[in-house]
């Protein structure tokens, strides 16, 4: 496998930005969130970066050919010649379609969509028990990280409270939405037959050792060809 392109997906809380992080240090590649590949190219302002601007300070959706585009961009760079991963995008069908086809273009494909499988029920546990203090913004978990005083924090005393993405109504929104946009991209990446599933509701560290093991067993698989 001369370059390993990934794809990570889940449902919000799934514990993908933790995952990619510790993939990009494991593999060496760089790790794109959407919403930090379309700051950097407005930062940068490149052509598309300048065109998404536009859409963001009009309060507008940035179309999918521009974020597309930004991503692309992206991925053309020095830095992901040897694969990419990718969390965040594609959240919808049409936008998995058009990367495949910019790929497509540039001879280079998906090799891997790692799927990291939460229930619901898990996803309001693990965000609804957040606590962020007022001052710092430090975060604590009332399961996992709780402060040593309950509703203050550890490091600065002032209060914890809970934000309003961490409102058990708005994280049931937000799953609605998951499951509306971005489930059907499970049929479709498994339909490519590079869909790989990864039982979510372990720790961090077994979640880790399934996905190294499912990425060796891919490069087996793919040195058998």
């Amino acid at each position: 496998m001369t370059e390993l392109n990934l794809v990570l997906l889940g449902p919000p809380g799934s514990g993908k930005g933790t995952q990619g992080e510790r993939l990009q240090e494991d593999l060496r590649l760089p790790y794109y969130a959407t919403g930090d590949i379309l700051r950097a190219a407005v930062r940068d302002e490149t052509e598309l970066g300048k065109t998404a601007k536009q859409y963001m300070d009009a309060g507008d959706l940035v179309p999918d050919e521009v974020i597309v585009g930004v991503i692309v961009e992206a991925l053309e760079s020095a830095e992901a010649r040897d694969g990419f991963i990718l969390d965040g995008f594609p959240r919808t069908t049409p936008q998995a379609e058009a990367l495949d086809a910019k790929l497509a273009d540039l001879g280079r494909a998906v090799n891997a969509v790692l799927l990291i499988d939460v229930s619901d029920d898990e996803v309001v546990r693990r965000l609804g028990g957040r606590r962020t203090c007022e001052q710092g913004g430090h975060v604590f978990h009332v399961d996992f990280n709780p402060p040593k005083v309950e509703g203050v924090c550890d490091i600065d005393g002032s209060p914890l409270v809970v934000r309003d993405d961490d409102k058990p109504e708005v994280i049931r929104k937000r799953l609605a939405t998951y499951h509306e946009k971005t489930e059907p991209l499970v049929g479709y990446y498994d339909s490519r037959s590079v869909l790989r599933r990864i039982e979510g509701e372990r720790k961090p560290e077994e979640v880790e050792a399934e996905i190294r093991r499912t990425l060796s067993t891919l490069r087996l698989q793919d040195e058998a060809v």
